[in-house]
């Protein structure tokens, strides 16, 4: 188990149990348990204060948590008869986004989202969850097989940017994700977004255009993560947390500010601190809504898409 530097106190409650827990090893004849019962209520008193306050940065932290699951793990655990598709027919396959055809329940689905690999060679194998063009055109390609047999999109958002290199310059990033942001705005099948990690500048929004555009709690949405803006406006990294308070980026900030349209509520501690019930409650969310979505027409769906997205945004004209 992993704790955040925020968490220290809930850490050192888990030290003096395992302390006990060593004492009752070592002598048997010695009863811990009512000390460990007690300890174990302090541990969720303390969590759920913590957890009640928690600043724009330290939820960005919690996105970022070791331990908090990925697109993969969201696959397994919510469809069934995942079959991964590879390749966008240009360049070559991309291992930071990841799609395929599965079943929710009964109902056909094409699932996509970006993996960040949950070891160092899984990281580097998937390119740190940083699409590069042909993973945006991959994911094109396959949103395209799905409007073709009518079959549901659901994304999964979790990347800290497209990658930013020279040769994904070269081969057209911004045009690849320009191109999606196109076709998916009139995608006549339904399509809901999820934001499960990170949710950063044009590699999510990539993939993020939809009938829904979902955060889970403790995740955040932006143009440019925090220690980028930092480093921008203050030419140093040490005001990342200021910064990740003017950009408001937490989900609250986003569903105040109309950019999304619910937010899914995490487990005390995190997603990482129950991925199945967290996962249960992707679920539940996409069973109700992709229903609803359906009845109404492609007609409709893509009307109410463009005025939900073109109404974005405030200015003022002179």
């Amino acid at each position: 188990m992993q704790f955040l530097d925020f968490e220290k106190p809930i850490e050192e409650l888990f030290g003096q149990i395992t302390k006990l827990k060593d004492m009752s090893a070592k002598n048997s004849s010695v009863d811990v348990s009512g000390s460990i019962r007690e300890l174990e209520e302090a541990i969720e008193k303390t969590r759920s204060t913590i957890y009640s306050n928690l600043t724009p940065w330290q939820r960005v932290q919690l996105s970022r948590h070791p331990e908090r699951p990925y697109t993969l793990y969201y696959i397994e655990k919510i469809f069934n008869n995942f079959t991964e598709l590879y390749g966008d027919r240009q360049v070559k396959d991309d291992k930071a986004m990841i799609g395929g055809m599965a079943m929710l329940d009964d109902m056909p689905v094409m699932v996509i989202g970006q993996q960040k690999g949950i070891n160092t060679k899984m990281r580097q194998m998937r390119n740190f969850g940083m699409a590069n063009p042909e993973g945006y055109r991959k994911a094109l390609r396959l949103m395209k097989m799905a409007e073709k047999f009518g079959h549901p999109i659901v994304t999964l958002i979790d990347t800290p940017g497209a990658y930013p290199g020279l040769e994904a310059e070269e081969r057209g990033q911004g045009e690849a994700i320009a191109r999606n942001l196109f076709e998916m705005v009139n995608m006549k099948v339904p399509v809901i977004c999820i934001i499960i990690g990170e949710g950063a500048s044009g590699g999510a929004l990539g993939i993020g255009i939809g009938d829904k555009v979902v955060m889970l709690e403790n995740t955040w949405y932006t143009v440019i993560s925090p220690e980028s803006c930092s480093s921008i406006l203050w030419r140093s990294w040490n005001f990342k947390e200021q910064a990740a308070e003017q950009l408001k980026l937490t989900s609250v900030d986003m569903k105040g500010f109309g950019l999304v349209d619910d937010v899914l509520p995490e487990p005390v501690g995190g997603a990482h601190a129950d991925p199945e019930g967290m996962a249960a409650t992707i679920k539940k969310y996409l069973l109700e809504t992709i229903p609803a979505l359906q009845k109404k027409g492609e007609e409709k769906r893509i009307e109410e898409r463009i005025e939900k997205f073109s109404g974005m945004g405030f200015y003022d004209e002179e």
